[in-house]
């Protein structure tokens, strides 16, 4: 597939891109470039190749899963500018 100069102002088109018309020809080019080196991609045997998940082999180690409320209260309610009764007083907004 080779891309023209009317298929570069068209994809600038559909992509809200601006580009100058002195620049049309070199964006042609590297549209030319990246299309050539995907063909290249093509040609490459991948039957036997299995799909990766991950690059990684290892799995990671999982932590297990504790809920709990922190027990950490009065600590956060200590950062309020105003509290009662365990919870944040906040002026009221809506009259």
């Amino acid at each position: 597939m080779v891309v023209d100069t009317q298929t570069v102002k068209r994809i600038a088109s559909l992509a809200k891109l601006k580009i100058d018309d002195d620049k049309v020809e070199d964006v042609e080019g590297e549209f030319n470039k990246i299309l050539d080196w995907i063909e290249q991609l093509n040609e490459v045997d991948t039957n036997h190749v299995e799909p990766l998940l991950s690059v990684n082999d290892e799995n990671l180690r999982l932590r297990e899963d504790k809920v709990s409320d922190g027990n950490q209260r009065d600590a956060v309610l200590a950062n309020a500018p105003m509290s009662s009764y365990g919870y944040f007083v906040v002026p009221k907004v809506v009259e």
